[in-house]
């Protein structure tokens, strides 16, 4: 049997080894965070403080925001610590734990912007079943599924990679442990991950995508048999941000997983992670705070109350 030497840690190779830089990526990436958990931490207080936001449409935007958390939370300390150590490691337990707790939000977030997109659907296209279509049950199903089925390929992945070996290099060309630059340092076959990761990306991907698109071909043409310009342009206006961040995860994400290795590089694979999992969850509840005006009502009176608590 041929002897190998097993690897029980890898280093994040991450960006540059400048230490310069790498105390300015810190600040950028600091800030970066904090932004997202301040913006998604907003957006869950007001619609659990404000009950005018007790309808389907700001359920799943609590939801979102959760998720986001749970994303940018899963990569961005861990990057954080690494910019100021020096030696940049991660335990293979570890490694395999960032992983799981990377697609799992991943894909429950997919899941839960199809759930936006019905939701969307039913009070443009059905305006009139709208309570009985979104009922809370219906809600509650589609936001537990969404969970159950990030969490069900998050464990897949994850556990067919427990039978992967690695003897060497343990370098990993990339700032997180998402699982294609770990399968490059994999001594043993690893073809059965491939197969699964690009068939988990295409169904699951493909078919939240394929229920989006449905959605919104019956919402633009129900918008487009409307007589009156007000009422297109207020329904378009109820879609816009979601639209706006269905755009921003799905085509730099299906890219990520989905591109031949011939177009593959560090450099890119990087950027393009750096796009859905760490400025995407901080974008969303920007996209939606500054173009919704009940969100941006909500989060007023709070700020309002604050105040007013703060100097009586």
């Amino acid at each position: 049997m041929e002897n190998r030497t097993k690897v029980t840690q890898f280093i994040l190779l991450g960006f540059s080894n400048d230490p310069q830089l790498q105390m300015l990526l810190f600040l950028v990436f600091l800030i970066v965070y904090l932004v997202t958990l301040l913006a998604n931490g907003v957006i869950i207080l007001v619609v659990r403080a404000d009950s005018h936001l007790y309808t389907p449409m700001y359920f799943f935007l609590f939801h979102l925001a959760f998720v986001d958390i749970c994303y940018s939370s899963a990569v961005v300390p861990k990057m954080l610590v690494n910019f100021l150590s020096g030696h940049k490691t991660i335990t293979a337990n570890g490694c395999l734990a960032q992983m799981f707790f990377i697609f799992l939000p991943a894909v429950t977030e997919v899941f839960i912007l199809s759930a936006m997109a019905y939701d969307r659907y039913a009070a443009i296209c059905v305006p009139l079943r709208y309570v009985e279509t979104m009922s809370k049950r219906t809600c509650v199903l589609l936001v537990s599924g969404s969970w159950t089925i990030g969490f069900t390929d998050a464990l897949l992945n994850t556990a067919l990679s427990l039978r992967l070996h690695f003897c060497g290099p343990h370098h990993i060309h990339h700032f997180s442990c998402e699982l294609p630059p770990l399968l490059h340092l994999s001594c043993t076959e690893t073809t059965t991950n491939e197969v699964v990761l690009f068939t988990s990306v295409v169904i699951l991907g493909s078919s939240s995508f394929l229920f989006t698109l449905i959605s919104y071909i019956y919402i633009i043409s129900t918008i487009l048999r409307m007589r009156s310009a007000e009422g297109r342009r207020k329904a378009f206006s109820t879609c816009s941000s979601h639209l706006m961040v269905v755009g921003l995860l799905y085509l730099t994400a299906f890219f990520q997983y989905t591109k031949p290795r011939s177009i593959s590089s560090v450099a890119l694979d990087e950027m393009v992670s750096i796009q859905y999992s760490i400025l995407t969850p901080m974008l969303n509840p920007i996209i939606y705070s500054l173009k919704n005006k009940k969100v941006k009502t909500a989060i007023g009176k709070m700020l309002g109350k604050f105040m007013f608590l703060k100097y009586c």
